[in-house]
Parts: C-alpha cells; sequence; structure tokens
C-alpha cells in the first residue's frame, strides 16, 4: 500500500521504517528541512520505560499549587485565557485519582516496555550508533517522604515484571559515582537496571538513512495544508506543493497534530507542553553522570550523552511559545551544578525548548479513526524518544494486517469517545 506520514520527528521517522520493513511504499512529509528538529532534537535522551509514568498523578494538583511558588518550580502556568488550555487541564486534573494513574501507568509502561525491546531489535539488527548506553535510570530523592510516596509505582512495576531496585544513599552512589561529593543531599533511590539512554537526533537521522535505503520517499521543507476527504475516507493531503495521494494516512505531527484534525471532526486532546534542556559539554569524567538520573525535587533529568551532559525538564502551560526565558534555564542549571558540580562546562552549554504533544491521561493515541485510512501516533508527551520504536510497530503491524504483540485497542482515540 501507498503509505504517506505526516511528520519526520522521531515518531514518524521510526513509523517510516517499520512500514517499510513490512513491504509498503512509503512518503513522509514535513516542513522542517531535516528529520528530528523539532520536539525530538534535543530532549532529556532518556529511554525509561520503568519510569513511564502520567503527569496526572494522586496530589499532583496540591503539589501544583507548592510548585507555583518555587524559585525553580517543576510546573509552570502562564495566565491564558483560550479555552482549549483550559480544558485540557480540567481533562488531565480529573485523571489524578489512584484508579486513574493506575490504569494509565499501565497502559504506558506496558508500551514502553515493548518499545524498548523494539529498539534493541533494531539495534541489533542495523547497528545503528545513537550515544547510547545501557546502564539504567536512577530516580533520587532528596526527602524522606520522597521516597516514602513510591509505594503506587512499585505496585505497577512489579506487577508488569519491571526489574527495579530501592537503594539507600551508598547504592545510588554505588550507581552513580559522581554522586559522592553530595551524598549528604541524598536520602535514597529507586534504579530501573534495564532502562537506557542515548541521542534521540542522532537515532532519527541514522535510522532516516536506513529508511531512505529501504525505499521510503522523504519530502522535506513542504507546508502540509490540510487532509482532503470523499466520505469516511481521506483521499489525499493538501501541501504547499500540491496534493499528495495515498492508500493510509498517518498523522504524526506532534502538538500540531489536533489543528490537522479539527476539520475532520475529530477532537483529539493532544496540548503542547513546554520543556527545556540545556547540552552541556563534559570537562570532568570523574565528577560526571554515567546514565540518566531523574532529581525527583525538580522533576528534571540529567544524562550522559558521549561526551555531553543532557539537562532536561520542566512542564510550560504556555500555548506554542518557543521562547528561552533565562529563568528555566537557571533551574536546569542549578539541578545539574548541585548534584554533578564541575562535571561539565556551563559557558559553553546550549539551551533549547520544544513542545511535548501531552495528553490528558499520559498515554499516546495510537491506532485508527473513524476514517478507515486515517491512522493516528501522536501524544506521547515526555515519552515520545522511549515509546518510539513500540509505537511504530505496532501501528505497522495494524497497517499490514497483523496482530500487534501486545494489547493496543486501549491506546486509540477510541477511549476519548
Amino acid at each position: 500500500m501507498k503509505v504517506t506520514i505526516l511528520g519526520a520527528g522521531v515518531i514518524g521517522v521510526t513509523s517510516a521504517y517499520y512500514l517499510a520493513k513490512a513491504g509498503h511504499e512509503v512518503t513522509v512529509i514535513d516542513r522542517q528541512k531535516g528529520p528530528a528538529l523539532e520536539t525530538s532534537f534535543a530532549n532529556a535522551g532518556e529511554i525509561s520505560p520503568g519510569y513511564a509514568s502520567p503527569w496526572a498523578a494522586p496530589g499532583i494538583p496540591q503539589k501544583a499549587i507548592k510548585w507555583l511558588f518555587m524559585k525553580h518550580a517543576p510546573l509552570i502556568i502562564r495566565p491564558m485565557l483560550d479555552a482549549a488550555t483550559w480544558r485540557w487541564v480540567a481533562a488531565m486534573l480529573s485523571n489524578c485519582t489512584s484508579a486513574r494513574y493506575a490504569i494509565n501507568k499501565g497502559r504506558m509502561v506496558r508500551l514502553a516496555e515493548y518499545s524498548r525491546d523494539c529498539l534493541i531489535e533494531l539495534r541489533q539488527e542495523t547497528g545503528i550508533e545513537y550515544d547510547h548506553r545501557t546502564q539504567g535510570t536512577l530516580q533520587l530523592f532528596r526527602t524522606q517522604k520522597q521516597l516514602d510516596g513510591i509505594g503506587k509505582d512499585i505496585e505497577v512495576l512489579a506487577a508488569d515484571g519491571v526489574p527495579f531496585e530501592v537503594l539507600d544513599p551508598a547504592g545510588c552512589i554505588g550507581a552513580e559515582p559522581g554522586l559522592a561529593a553530595v551524598r549528604e543531599k541524598i536520602v535514597g533511590g529507586l534504579r530501573l537496571p534495564n532502562d537506557e539512554t542515548g541521542d534521540c537526533f542522532k537515532f532519527t537521522n541514522e535510522l532516516h538513512q536506513r529508511a531512505a535505503a529501504l525505499g521510503v520517499q522523504f519530502r522535506f521543507g513542504v507546508d502540509i495544508r490540510a487532509l482532503r476527504r470523499q466520505g469516511d475516507r481521506v483521499v489525499a493531503v493538501e501541501t504547499g506543493e500540491g496534493d499528495v495521494e495515498g492508500d493510509v494516512f498517518i498523522a504524526a505531527l506532534g502538538s500540531y497534530t489536533p489543528a490537522l484534525l479539527r476539520p475532520l471532526g475529530l477532537r483529539l486532546p493532544v496540548y503542547p507542553v513546554k520543556g527545556y534542556s540545556i547540552t552541556v559539554p563534559i570537562v570532568d569524567e570523574s565528577r560526571a553522570p554515567v546514565s540518566t538520573i531523574m532529581d525527583e525535587s525538580y522533576k528534571v533529568a540529567i544524562t550522559r550523552l558521549g561526551d555531553r551532559i543532557r539537562v532536561g525538564g520542566m512542564a510550560e502551560i504556555a500555548g506554542f511559545s518557543k521562547d528561552l526565558p533565562p529563568t528555566r534555564r537557571a533551574t536546569l542549571e542549578h539541578s545539574v551544578e548541585d548534584l554533578f558540580g564541575g562535571a561539565g562546562d556551563q559557558k559553553r552549554a546550549t539551551f533549547w525548548s520544544g513542545l511535548r504533544p501531552m495528553t490528558p491521561d499520559g498515554t499516546p493515541v495510537i491506532g485508527t479513526t473513524r476514517y478507515g485510512n486515517l491512522y493516528l501516533n501522536c501524544g506521547h508527551g515526555t515519552l515520545g524518544w522511549t515509546m518510539a520504536c513500540g509505537s511504530a510497530r505496532v501501528l505497522a503491524d495494524r497497517i499490514s494486517g497483523r496482530k500487534p504483540e501486545i494489547v493496543d485497542e486501549d491506546l486509540s482515540i477510541r477511549r476519548y469517545g
């Protein structure tokens, strides 16, 4: 079949690769000049299936009020009047119950674990390199209250058979020797030994080349304007260079997907939750992290990528703004310097922001719509890199008429009615 994919981030490119492997004729269209130049460009770099958790969690409304008054806040809400923002916030808050959290986290871990397995298989098949490491993730707790609150997460991890270790300060330092100088700031940690790290931008560009070798056509610098339908099927995508027809269409445009679907009568609750990162050159190897550390106090991920440290985090409700306020950079610098002081050269660090496409329940939207040949692969929030291969594999199996290897019925847009 002729498959047209809209979007060339990590989700679109992995979808193209798996569909081409399945024998389909694939075209990828993106307005940017190359792959992974928006949200996939400088994310936190962690591939953390065990840490796959919805932002909507019990206690978050109370924590959010506290965060609003913190100097280095993990959540920032800019005053906005548009109804779409507040509808999404209300839907997210409605998921902040223990029952909804367990359901949503279970779905996310299921997909993320499968995706990690797909990535390992892909890496073995292709030899792809992207500054990857397979040394786990350490969720670091600075207070006893944080450590005492991991019970529900451990229940889900145990139920899904995900390996984990609860560590004391000495165990945290054993996993991350660079923390030795700040032992007094550490209460404990939750380590997920099967998690990985890697540069999403490098991966996507490498996979783009492999997909092209399989026959995938990439059309960069092309504006996507609308989907044209006849009855209950999409027949073409209207672009700045004319119509592109196909048998199947996949919308993988991240935060921009809802606007494309709205004229078709499809309401997709995906919102651009803004995140920030800095990329810091390493100058002292002995002080640097060896894998990923999640600084629970600031919700900041600190990840080793080759000779660089990627520090990413924060959730900002600010619409489609991509500005770079110095206060956000200060939060990232504070987290990494407080734990790994002197490991990197902050004067040579680069600062970036991206729009994470988040659903109110944290789970991505994967699968068909009421238009029989229109599929979605979007809404991965902070976990697009973690879930990319698994999401693409599930979608490729569905389009190819094969039953996916994991349960996927609860991932589609139909769960929103």
